[in-house]
Parts: structure tokens; C-alpha cells; sequence
């Protein structure tokens, strides 16, 4: 009788260890991403901008905003442009916000234009919620997955930097600190264009 109890009392200890084990596995998972989260801030910064002889232009591309105003790319040369794609679900996309808002309103519109491309699927009235809880000065879009540049966003968030001349310096995958898309920004307000 005793080594039946022994038996039947092993698959519960078992049971236990591999619930411990479990736990163990999915906070070293936490951690893991955590530091891969941090990192890929980090990838942002090192990069560098593309040089300006292998910058690829964008096409053309017409939106419209949730006001229902009419943006064109072609109508922002001479500037240099933030397109930031994002979605209200996304964490990461909430942790960069604040800072593209400061970005934004720290630059004369004539030198610096940011635009939010939501790529939420649901109603408009949940990105005006956003916009307004976050207090967004920026135009923002619901553009949709047939959006022309949709493909250029793997992950959310991405934002692409444009050198006055419209074409693409840089590409940030992931949250990006206000720092690095400032250092960036000021790099390519420096340049002539032509460059």
C-alpha cells in the first residue's frame, strides 16, 4: 500500500517542479524581450542616415487625414518628414508618441512635418480618441492596408525618415527615442538640397 501511495504521490511532485520550471521559462521570455525591446532603440541610433546618392524617393502618395483634409507628399519638398506608422493597440507605438508630439511642435512646420499613418482596422472614432488623449498636433491617416507605402511597414512601429528632396534617409523599426529621430532630423535640416 505504501509504495502505491509513493507512485501516485510522484506525478503530483512532478507536476510541481515542471509548473516552477514553467514560470522560470516564461520570466527569463519577459526579460528576453524586455532587452530586445531596449536594444532595438538602440539599432535606431546606430544606424546612420542613408547617403544621400543611394536615398531611394518615395512615389507619390495622397491621403487624407481624419479631418478629411487632403495631404500630398509632392506638397512637403523642402521639408523633411517623419511618416510614423502606427496603431492605437500597439504598446511600443504609445511609448513613442509623446515624443514625436514634442518633436513636432519643437520645429517650425516649415522645416519639420510629422504625419501618423494609423494602421488600425477599426472605426475612425477610436484614432481620434488616440489623438486626443495624446494630444497630437500632427496630421494622422487611416490609410488602409492597400495604402501604397503599407508595405513598407513590417512592424509597428516604423516610421520613415524623408531628406527634403523626398526620399527615404533613414527607416526606424520599433520605438524610437525623441533624441534619435531629433539628431536625425537636425542632420538632414543641415543638408542642401541636391545633396
Amino acid at each position: 500500500m505504501l509504495a502505491e501511495g509513493r507512485d501516485l504521490y510522484r506525478p503530483n511532485q512532478l507536476m510541481k517542479k515542471l509548473a516552477r520550471h514553467a514560470k522560470s521559462v516564461i520570466l527569463l521570455a519577459i526579460v528576453v524581450a524586455v532587452i530586445y525591446a531596449i536594444e532595438s532603440r538602440d539599432t535606431n541610433e546606430s544606424g546612420g542616415l542613408v547617403e544621400a546618392a543611394q536615398r531611394k524617393a518615395l512615389p507619390e502618395v495622397t491621403i487624407r487625414d481624419l479631418a478629411g483634409t487632403s495631404w500630398r507628399l509632392s506638397d512637403h519638398r523642402g521639408q523633411v518628414l517623419l511618416l510614423n506608422f502606427w496603431a492605437t493597440w500597439c504598446p511600443p507605438c504609445r511609448e513613442e508618441t509623446p515624443g514625436l508630439v514634442r518633436l513636432s511642435k519643437s520645429y517650425p512646420q516649415s522645416a519639420l512635418t510629422v504625419i501618423g499613418l494609423s494602421m488600425d482596422d477599426g472605426r475612425p472614432s477610436v484614432v481620434r480618441q488616440f489623438v486626443s488623449s495624446y494630444k497630437i498636433p500632427y496630421p494622422v491617416s487611416m490609410p488602409g492596408d492597400n495604402f501604397a507605402l503599407a508595405s513598407l511597414a513590417h512592424a509597428l512601429p516604423t516610421t520613415l525618415l524623408i531628406d527634403k528632396e523626398g526620399r527615404v534617409a533613414k527607416t526606424y523599426v520599433g520605438a524610437t527615442s525623441e533624441k534619435v529621430f531629433r539628431a536625425d532630423v537636425d542632420a538632414l535640416l543641415r543638408e542642401d538640397v541636391g545633396e
